[in-house]
């Protein structure tokens, strides 16, 4: 079977969040069990791009609206990634080196999907399955079955998975002009509370859409940022699948960016050490219990909640436990929670950035990682914090809900609470300074997180399962 996914993202060549990880590894575990797998997504000029070698495979212009583009496509050589790297590039749209954030990024991410689709159309053969990840690539499925330029791709099975449905890539209905020549009389599959919306299209377009965990989709159906009706109404095309996470990347036994390799049976060692080198380069207590937060500080993951609970915390407990921010977003909570380093210095350090690294050496050095999120649809750090020893403190939601289980239920290894809150942070603050104080149960903890195989194979597998079952 040949796939062909269309991501706006993809570790390591261009990376924001979970997505990219996802398109990363996803199609390297669907090449090892028989299939041939390709990645498509924008030509962003950052360093993977400029240290890589690449062929030129195709040459092409395309019209959108009144605009006129040239389009090249290109690949990555050597394939380094296990799968085969496309990259689009538009020049004065993609040439750029971030992913998001632009005025124009409806433009850039419609030329993106059509000159995709436009590629695809001049093949001499068909793929499979075209799996199209979150808004940037949810226009395809419609333009494969609704545009008359591309009537030989109705036949391909689309696959929409669905990594974060707050983001829908809204765009006035004058930007419908952008598509390429399409069957008006089916205008409302592009429209949404009279806009264009690329994710509702996507979701009534596509043959099969997925969601990364099964608890997301379950509370898509009540909290969809305004498509709460559509997912009910296409809930039979609708499932749930589990990320895994890449061994070959998240290995604590071989991973080259922390300072001290470990694995299950010399666990306490290995994290120890890697938490001294934290402690010494952050200025903090290596005998405490060091908590961590790594992800975007934004309101979805509740960081907006972390300086004051933080707070709290720091001066009930004070001179008891360490805590280690890595992360960047809205300003004012980076600089809330930066402020905290003068009042709690030696206990309290931040760094405002993205660091992959020094993500690594967290997760191998911490004892417990903070993930008080009011929306996750998956979530990779609590999977990447259990493969690590790391307890993570995590609210009941999304894929948090699906993959840790509380330390009070059998065989459970984490800190979960129900509430993004305060009061709830805090008190589970609160009871993971009670399980540090009891190192046998911590061991037992640390040792049957890191048993729990959250690896890609069987997710990979129930990809394929899906994509034959729409074939």
């Amino acid at each position: 079977m040949e796939i062909i996914h269309v991501s706006a993202e993809c570790y390591p060549m261009a990376k924001v969040g979970g997505l990219a990880d996802v398109v990363g590894a996803l199609p390297r575990y669907q090449q090892q069990i028989g299939h041939t797998a390709k990645v498509v997504m924008p030509m962003y000029r950052t360093k993977f791009l400029f240290d890589n070698d690449w062929d030129v495979v195709h040459k092409e212009n395309f019209s959108m609206g009144k605009m006129n583009f040239d389009y090249t496509i290109i690949k990555e050589r050597h394939n380094k990634l296990g799968f085969d790297l496309y990259c689009v590039d538009i020049n004065g749209l993609l040439d750029r080196e971030k992913v998001y954030g632009y005025d124009d990024d409806a433009e850039r991410f419609c030329a993106f999907q059509i000159a995709v689709t436009e590629w695809i159309n001049k093949w001499e053969h068909l793929p499979d399955v075209v799996h199209v990840h979150d808004y940037h690539a949810g226009l395809i499925p419609f333009m494969m079955k609704q545009c008359f330029a591309y009537g030989k791709l109705k036949k391909i099975a689309t696959i929409l998975t669905i990594h974060n449905a707050q983001y829908q890539g809204w765009m006035g209905w004058e930007k419908a002009a952008y598509i390429p020549v399409w069957d008006t009389w089916n205008w409302g599959l592009l429209d949404w509370d009279n806009t264009v919306n690329p994710l509702a299209c996507a979701i009534r377009c596509a043959d099969n859409v997925n969601t990364v965990s099964p608890s997301y989709m379950l509370e898509l159906m009540d909290n969809a940022n305004g498509l709460e009706n559509l997912f009910k109404k296409e809930n039979a095309k609708c499932s749930g699948i589990i990320n895994g996470i890449d061994y070959s990347v998240w290995n604590p036994s071989t991973d080259t960016y922390i300072l001290d390799n470990f694995s299950v049976e010399d666990v306490e060692d290995g994290k120890a050490l890697n938490k001294k080198k934290l402690c010494d380069d952050f200025d903090l207590q290596q005998n405490l219990p060091l908590f961590v937060f790594i992800g975007r500080l934004v309101g979805e993951k509740a960081a907006d909640l972390l300086p004051e609970a933080l707070s709290n915390a720091l001066s009930m407990y004070k001179g008891q436990f360490n805590v280690l921010i890595l992360g960047s977003g809205e300003p004012s909570i980076e600089h809330a929670l930066y402020s905290l380093q003068s009042k709690f210095a030696g206990y309290y350090n931040t760094q405002i950035t993205y660091n992959e690294k020094l993500s690594h050496l967290m997760y191998a050095g911490a004892d417990f990682l903070l993930m008080p999120s009011r929306v996750e649809p998956c979530g990779l750090n609590q999977l990447y914090a259990m493969r690590y020893g790391t307890v993570p403190i995590v609210r009941r939601t999304g894929g948090l809900r699906d993959t840790v289980k509380d330390i009070d239920e059998e065989n459970g290894y984490g800190l979960c609470f129900d509430y993004a809150s305060l009061y709830d942070i805090d008190i589970s603050i609160q009871r993971a300074l009670e399980l540090y104080k009891n190192t046998n149960k911590m061991m037992e903890i640390r040792k049957c997180m890191m048993d729990v195989d959250n690896s890609w194979p069987a997710s990979a597998q129930q990809y394929i399962n899906l994509y034959n079952s729409v074939k």
